[in-house]
């Protein structure tokens, strides 16, 4: 039973109903493409709106739940009790000189386009994360040597109180797959990147060299939500499990990629407890065969069944 339904009627006085969906399946809005329902969904299409739906959850203790793209989530197959708030429609883009800013729901490949027509460099390694800005900067996401944190100059971020606050690229305290932002739970709004003019034609190549790399290395013909392990210090996750015997290894619809160890994917049918048991048992194993503790890069919402 959805116990959050009585308040429906709280958000159709600020959205329109197409961006209001009841019992929605998360399977639908994540790249692995499992999970059970939320009980609301939003998908809000300005800050105003959002802020106003975060007011309505915390004045009557509806728990909620940011999501972006979805790329670097797993949804539990029980679902998810209260609200998602969906930022895919927060999607405003603009370039001033050589910076770029872009709301939280800008995708990190619109942003790398944008950059290689104005011939801006500096954000080529960011071309094929399938992420969105504000997910991006809650993560410091980053891939093939590059970080958000190397290129972002400042970021709008809803604070605990509803108040829109801008942080500096150093208040950001970007580290490792971490932020304050992560810490603090704030709502990031949209981030302005610092880049430098190049050579578009070099640019071009730098992009063209990396898309390559991705396609030839990563499973992307399967859901995953990209690397599933942070990389242990020292260590490639991915090799770790590839030298533990892991390859190819499945529980149910799940399997560590034949292509790429430190990738889970759902091969087909998989649930979110296929998906989790398998990272258990990648973590028991290298944990019992190299003393190397490996932790989830991949962000678990919900509950289960």
């Amino acid at each position: 039973m959805n116990k959050y339904l009585k308040y429906k009627d709280l958000f159709k006085g600020i959205y329109n109903e197409e961006d209001i969906k009841i019992d929605e399946e998360m399977s639908e809005h994540i790249y692995f493409k499992v999970g059970g329902p939320t009980d609301i969904l939003v998908t809000p299409t300005d800050i105003e709106q959002l802020r106003k739906t975060l007011k309505i959850c915390k004045e009557n203790y509806i728990p909620y739940y940011i999501i972006g793209n979805g790329s670097n989530l797993l949804v539990k197959d029980g679902g998810i009790r209260g609200v998602v708030i969906k930022l895919v429609k927060l999607n405003k883009l603009e370039k001033t000189k050589n910076s770029i800013k872009a709301e939280t729901g800008v995708l990190l490949k619109d942003v790398s386009n944008i950059a290689l027509e104005e011939s801006l460099t500096g954000f080529e390694f960011a071309c094929g994360i399938p992420g969105s800005v504000g997910g991006a900067v809650f993560m410091n996401a980053g891939a093939y040597n590059g970080e958000i944190r190397d290129v972002i100059k400042e970021a709008e971020v809803i604070n605990n109180e509803g108040e829109i606050i801008v942080f500096s690229k150093e208040e950001l305290e970007l580290g490792y797959r971490t932020s304050k932002v992560m810490e603090e739970d704030f709502v990031v709004v949209s981030a302005v990147f610092d880049l430098s003019y190049g050579d578009k034609e070099k640019i071009q190549a730098r992009i063209d060299l990396l898309t390559n790399k991705r396609e030839d290395r990563q499973p992307l013909e399967y859901p995953s939500a990209g690397s599933t392990f942070k990389r242990p210090e020292g260590y490639f996750a991915g090799k770790l499990i590839q030298d533990a015997g892991l390859k190819g290894f499945t529980i149910g619809g799940a399997m560590v990629s034949e292509k790429h160890s430190g990738f889970v994917i759902n091969k087909g049918g998989a649930t979110a407890k296929d998906i989790l048991d398998l990272i258990d048992h990648i973590k028991e194993s290298v944990k019992s065969q190299f003393g190397v503790d490996l932790y989830p890069e991949v962000r678990v919402l919900g509950e289960d069944q």
